[in-house]
């Protein structure tokens, strides 16, 4: 056991577990016997990094190989930070302590816009180098993958390389590469040079953004020859076949997800107008019953956990969610191990699934109308009604449910205040429903929480502006002034981080200087509410004549460039201007897994066999 090089330190700290390692099901592999080591950099807290999935898939599939080593860290909070710098001391990794810039490789997950100064901020404190031109031959190579990665630019002087789409199917690939690159003695050019060739490997160094002599962007082109004008994503063909680890880690203290996440399924063909994650994910994969079955055997026997959560993006679509949930309750309930569902739809909500998976213990539900109005629910594409919503509580406080939490967003496209009034009138009704089917109004309560929309890359609404933060304010002080039942409860984001975070979303090559002026500044843990420096981010922009306004409120037309256009996720850009089209004019669009193929490319351009994605009575 490697001794912590932290432990005269960490009785400082707010939370010493964050920094010491030695984790329940942790791997720890000599690294004087292994040909190359990567860190896995999570750019946030530990309580986060740990509940991340996609972190610990990744760790397995690295470990599962003999000659590689994969280990972990997260940013450090303040406090630790701030003695780390008083001694000059660097970030280490959490198995082996190993400094970062030891490593051969570090990888970030880029899951939020608001994370990348912490990217920052952890290089150096890793003794690393921040912008790649500056990292020597002897620095580790530093790569991204993750939802953001899907619009690299504006990080693109900070990462050397970036993996598109699903990084287990890509990661091994790429770590053989540099392996056999670095066997060869290739200098780092060269080995980034060899990336390029694997598909799903975006290099930025051998592309070059283009402006007009007015500044509009013209777009990613290629700088050499043989490097690819565009980037496909890798993905994952049969998820039941996929590598999925049997044994995670079991922190010892409290995470956000302190659960089994049992992944079902990925991708979602349900075709939200506004979400990133069901346009970069398609096609929709299941996993077969057998396998479920199995990785939840392996999994409660290594962990000791008394929760599965059945993960995806939209849990009860899985065609055999039933039979899943009924197999897995009858085997686990008198062990005390509870099954749970994070994600359900109004329209897909069964009381039978509901009661089933909280025999063990029954905790509140969650649903996502996301708009207040029928008319804005066509607009995003949300294909729920008012109808399913109230049927749904309805059901559930029949069978004892006493409190429901209800997820909107507000600025969604074409959102008027008589679509926020639709808001408070369906929170109310779900009130009404409790008082006709409720038993006790004293342990009752609604959760209305709403979030400011952001437009992402990559989805019908990339050409969509921001509401302006004084709007967003207008129609949050709106609802708190009409959600006034003693039974409601009502919460919203911040505006200003909502507005940095689509900056980011929809930024290029311009911000990546903003970035970094803005972390020299001190801007750090962006995500965290108390140390958002808003007014640290408008002096940066200002110090570098780059106006924020003309990227969240850009209203770019259907056929100008874009900045992530050289990165493809498979689904045509064609399809969602045509999709756009069809929110303006209040048109649904079908699920393709239960109705007719809507015609995204996804299947067709990844050569993916469409009857797979079918889940309806044709399939």
């Amino acid at each position: 056991m490697h001794e912590n090089s932290y432990k005269d330190l960490l009785h400082n700290v707010e939370k010493p577990s964050r920094y010491s390692g030695n984790e329940w099901n942790v791997v720890k592999k000599d690294l004087e016997k292994i040909d190359l080591s990567i860190c896995l950099a999570f750019p946030d807290i530990y309580e986060v990094a740990m509940s991340h999935l996609g972190f610990k898939i990744l760790y397995h599939i690295i470990n599962s190989r003999d000659e590689f080593a994969a280990e972990r860290v997260n940013a450090p909070w303040t406090d630790f930070e701030k003695i780390l710098r008083e001694k000059n001391m660097p970030l280490r990794s959490l198995e082996s302590q190993l400094e970062l810039n030891k490593f051969d490789l570090v990888g970030f997950t880029l899951q939020y816009e608001m994370s990348y100064t912490n990217i920052l901020n952890m290089l150096d404190l890793g003794h690393i180098p921040v912008l790649s031109q500056d990292r020597g031959e002897d620095a580790p190579l530093v790569i991204a993958g993750g939802p953001c990665a899907f619009n690299p630019e504006p990080l693109h002087n900070i990462i050397d390389a970036f993996v598109i789409g699903e990084g287990e199917e890509a990661i091994l690939e790429l770590l053989d590469t540099v392996k056999k690159g670095k066997k060869q003695g290739l200098k780092r050019d060269e080995l980034l040079r060899e990336l390029t060739k694997i598909q799903g490997v975006y290099v930025p160094k051998y592309y070059q953004g283009k402006y007009d002599e007015n500044g509009v962007y013209k777009g990613t082109f290629p700088t050499d020859e043989g490097i690819p004008k565009t980037i496909t994503k890798r993905f994952i063909r049969d998820m039941s076949q996929s590598s999925f680890p049997q044994d995670m880690m079991v922190p010892y203290m409290d995470i956000v997800h302190d659960r089994i996440m049992l992944e079902i399924c990925r991708g979602c063909s349900r075709g939200c107008r506004f979400c990133q994650a069901g346009m970069l994910y398609r096609p929709v994969r299941e996993k077969n019953l057998e396998t479920l079955l199995e990785q939840a055997e392996k999994l409660v026997k290594s962990t000791g956990y008394g929760e599965i959560s059945l993960s995806s993006l939209s849990s009860a679509d899985h065609s055999q969610i039933h039979d899943l949930a009924k197999g897995l309750v009858d085997t686990y309930k008198d062990k005390g191990v509870g099954v749970s569902l994070p994600s359900l739809r109004v329209d897909s909500f069964s009381i039978e699934l509901a009661e089933m998976v909280q025999q063990v213990r029954k905790t509140g539900l969650t649903f996502a109308p996301e708009a207040g109005s029928q008319r804005l629910r066509d607009v995003i594409n949300k294909n729920v009604t008012e109808e399913n919503l109230i049927n749904a509580v309805s059901d559930a406080f029949k069978s004892g449910w006493n409190r429901v939490k209800l997820y909107f967003m507000i600025g969604l496209p074409t959102e008027t205040y008589e679509d926020l009034d639709g808001i408070v009138d369906l929170a109310e009704k779900v009130v009404a429903e409790y008082k006709k089917h409720g038993k006790n109004m004293k342990r009752f309560s609604v959760t209305v929480s709403t979030s400011s929309f952001v437009p992402k890359p990559h989805t019908p609404f990339q050409w969509v502006p921001q509401f302006s933060k004084e709007e967003l304010v207008n129609r949050q002080n709106y609802l708190k002034s009409k959600l006034k039942s003693r039974y409601i409860n009502y919460s919203w984001h911040d505006v200003e981080v909502s507005y940095l975070e689509a900056i980011f979303a929809k930024g290029d090559r311009k911000l990546a200087d903003v970035l970094y002026t803005a972390w020299k500044k001190g801007c750090k843990m962006d995500g965290w509410g108390e140390h958002f420096k808003y007014d640290i981010w408008l002096d940066s922009f200002k110090e570098l004549e780059v106006n924020p306004d003309n990227y969240a409120y850009a209203t770019p037309q259907a056929d100008n460039p874009l900045p992530w256009d050289h990165i493809s996720s498979g689904v045509n850009k064609k399809y969602m201007a045509l999709e756009y089209k069809r929110a303006l004019k209040e048109e649904i669009t079908e699920d393709c897994s239960f109705g007719a193929c809507g015609g995204c490319g996804a299947c067709n351009n990844l050569k993916y066999d469409v009857k797979k994605v079918r889940r309806g009575q044709d399939a």
